[in-house]
């Protein structure tokens, strides 16, 4: 069940949403967005680390994270996913909320 913030329910974004973000109007490239869409919400989980589908939800931070990501890949398509998570809102968005921090 997401998260509740006062009235509000928090789960990830939507393909609606991100749409409204990009200012896409047209069904047309749907397909494409919502694949967008998923990988960024995965990467979230991936920085994270040890994301248990059962227990886990998203919080506003997350949930903004995984759109921020997708805005950016839309963007920058030829980008690095570590490029695209190295960029300042997003490390602000989930400052916090890691549980495994990468090993290098």
């Amino acid at each position: 069940m997401p998260h509740l913030s006062g009235d509000e329910v928090i789960d990830w974004p939507t393909l609606d949403e991100l749409k409204q973000t990009l200012d896409v109007t047209s069904d047309d490239w749907d397909d494409q967005l919502h694949r967008q869409l998923e990988a960024s919400i995965e990467q979230v989980k991936r920085d994270i680390g040890d994301w248990d589908e059962a227990e886990d939800e998203p919080d506003g931070e997350l949930s903004h994270a995984a759109l921020r990501l997708a805005v950016l890949g839309r963007s920058n398509a030829e980008a690095p996913t570590t490029l695209l998570t190295n960029d300042p809102v997003y490390q602000r968005y989930i400052k916090g909320h890691r549980r495994r921090f990468p090993i290098a």
